[in-house]
């Protein structure tokens, strides 16, 4: 098997392509042939060191993975050689095999294509929850998404709109808040111009956002907690911006919450409600209501440049890897 390693920390330019034996599944386990695999922000973190898990050296990145089964362990019996299957792994997908553990592995809707398939379990998982479990975000209400023509704020546009939302799409140029509009944002913020607060207090009617999703940090997030309702709910996603320091005066002002999301836990404490909301979302997929953004579709070889791209923060929606 060929797989793009990270040997050791750094950026991506360091990232070396080798031929590997292919491995074995253990007995819960199933072998998967991997078709493609989305590149998340964490993939950036994880080579560099800087992310919460660090795997063992040598590694490759890459989580989010579609393909076919090649094998499966003895104790597997809800999957066969040759079923079509998407689903999420702690590393490796940068490969063209992988083992995952059966119970992280989803069978493949006939209608979702590979590429489609490795670009939908983080985004939409991850933002299902939070406005859904976390926020408990209800119709009519307001939600300000940062960082929103990413993967993830992508889709809690999308996902915003279709659980009846105001939704208010903050991004850094005007390509990136067409596409928002495209995904059914009400309104537009960029923040690189307009200052943050103002303009999303100017745009509730100076009553503040009931939900703020945020998947950026540094200096936006004070910005956006400031501009949130009385007793509105903020979403700590992730921080490709930097990790923020609140004043902590401003939740106490807001009577806000504002509550952590880590869907890769949710996954793992509470299996049975992520199941839930994973048919829940393929159903959404199914119906059509569901339409995730690919941006650019690259070969293995190419990974390192991937990655690349999405440190350099020129992604819309999802970016793919495809094997050989």
């Amino acid at each position: 098997m060929k797989s793009l390693l990270c040997k050791e920390l750094g950026p991506p330019s360091q990232l070396v392509l080798e031929e590997l034996p292919t491995p074995t599944p253990g007995e819960k386990e199933v072998l998967i042939e991997v078709k493609a695999c989305s590149v998340n922000f964490p993939d950036t973190l994880m080579i560099q060191g800087l992310y919460q898990f660090k795997p063992e050296l040598p590694f490759a990145p890459g989580s989010d993975i579609a393909g076919t089964v090649a094998a499966v362990g003895e104790k597997v019996n809800n999957y066969k050689v040759g079923d079509e299957v998407f689903g999420l792994i702690p590393h490796g997908g940068f490969s063209t095999h992988v083992v995952a553990n059966k119970n992280v592995v989803f069978p493949k809707p006939p209608m979702m294509d590979y590429k489609v398939a490795a670009s939908f379990m983080m985004a939409y998982a991850t933002s299902y929850h939070a406005l859904k479990d976390r926020a408990r975000l209800k119709e009519g209400e307001t939600l300000l998404v940062l960082g929103a023509s990413g993967g993830v704020g992508l889709a809690a546009v999308e996902l915003g709109k279709l659980m009846g939302a105001k939704v208010i799409a903050a991004a850094s140029t005007d390509e990136k808040l067409a596409l928002c509009k495209e995904y059914g944002a009400d309104e537009m913020i960029k923040y690189t111009e307009e200052d943050l607060k103002s303009r999303a207090k100017e745009l509730t009617g100076g009553k503040g956002v009931n939900v703020v999703y945020d998947p950026v940090g540094g200096d936006y997030t004070e910005a956006a907690l400031r501009a949130m309702a009385w007793k509105g709910r903020f979403l700590v996603v992730g921080f490709p911006a930097g990790i923020a320091k609140i004043p902590m005066n401003l939740p106490l002002l807001k009577g806000c919450d504002v509550q952590g999301v880590f869907w890769g836990r949710f996954t793992m404490e509470e299996a049975g409600k992520n199941m839930q909301n994973t048919m829940e979302l393929i159903k959404m997929y199914a119906e059509g209501k569901l339409k995730p953004h690919i941006d650019k579709v690259y070969p293995l070889e190419n990974g390192a440049q991937a990655l690349q791209d999405m440190m350099d923060r020129k992604v819309k929606g999802k970016v793919i890897i495809e094997m050989p």
